[in-house]
């Protein structure tokens, strides 16, 4: 029986190849997004047969739950939860006003919280599932943007949560955490310095950024019975951001790395 996976931002650079990865694997999808055009679309493109549209606001509860409720009744339960969806505003505490800061929060954490609890009690009556959050080294370190920062921080120890009180249900809850991930939403960046990518670079060990087919690759590991006994974890898929500041151990040390 084919599994049936939600996945939040189902339109974004790194949600739709997540859906696409998880179509070629043999999954049903659920794709949910605010924009019912670019759903549309990506249904087509990935066929009707594997894809079914939800297009709904995360920030509305009860319509997140209708709508996931919607598509279940024809597709089936949810197996496999990717809540991928998330956006950031204020790139500094200066730029970040209240208005900002509750925009990235109520999107990043509570957006991610809704889609949880629209498919949890049926996981918990079927006494299975796999929960995949995104997150983001910004939850581990202080990288600028510090109210989405601040949300994929929560999302760290709400996975921690979920793990801890799903796991006699023999559902499990992990999250991957990217860093530096080359998609449309660094178009602006871009445009302000063409040479961010390659100036990036100096900081990560391996010299190199995730692609969306990285991230697709952990999420698919996680969600699969190869890691049936991984749970709580916070994966970080980063090129070997977080395992340390190379730069500065080089100040430290006197020595190059």
């Amino acid at each position: 029986m084919k599994r049936v996976v939600l996945v939040t931002g189902a339109c974004g650079g790194i949600g739709s190849v997540l859906c696409r990865r998880f179509v070629e694997d043999g999954a049903t999808v659920l794709a949910l997004d605010i924009d019912t055009a670019a759903l549309n679309e990506l249904a087509s493109s990935l066929g009707a047969g594997n894809v079914t549209p939800v297009a709904v606001d995360l920030g509305d509860s009860d319509a997140v739950r209708e709508r996931v409720a919607q598509a279940v009744a024809v597709r089936g339960p949810v197996d496999v939860l990717v809540a991928n969806a998330g956006a950031a505003d204020g790139l500094t505490l200066a730029k970040t006003d209240a208005a900002s800061w509750q925009r990235d929060v109520h999107l990043n954490l509570n957006g991610t919280y809704h889609t949880v609890e629209a498919v949890r009690a049926s996981m918990i009556e079927r006494q299975r599932g796999s929960i995949v959050l995104i997150g983001s080294v910004n939850g581990m370190a202080a990288l600028g943007h510090p109210a989405y920062s601040a949300a994929k921080a929560g999302l760290i120890s709400y996975t921690k949560s979920l793990a801890i009180e799903l796991g006699r249900y023999g559902i499990r809850a992990n999250i991957v955490c990217p860093g530096t991930v080359k998609t449309k939403a660094w178009q602006a960046r871009v445009d302000k310095n063409p040479q961010v990518f390659e100036n990036l670079k100096k900081w990560y060990p391996l010299r190199d950024f995730a692609t969306p087919d990285d991230i697709a690759d952990a999420v698919l590991f996680l969600a699969s019975p190869m890691a049936r006994v991984i749970t709580g974890v916070a994966l970080p898929v980063d090129g070997g951001l977080m395992a340390g500041n190379r730069l500065m151990a080089e100040e430290l040390t006197l020595e190059s790395l």
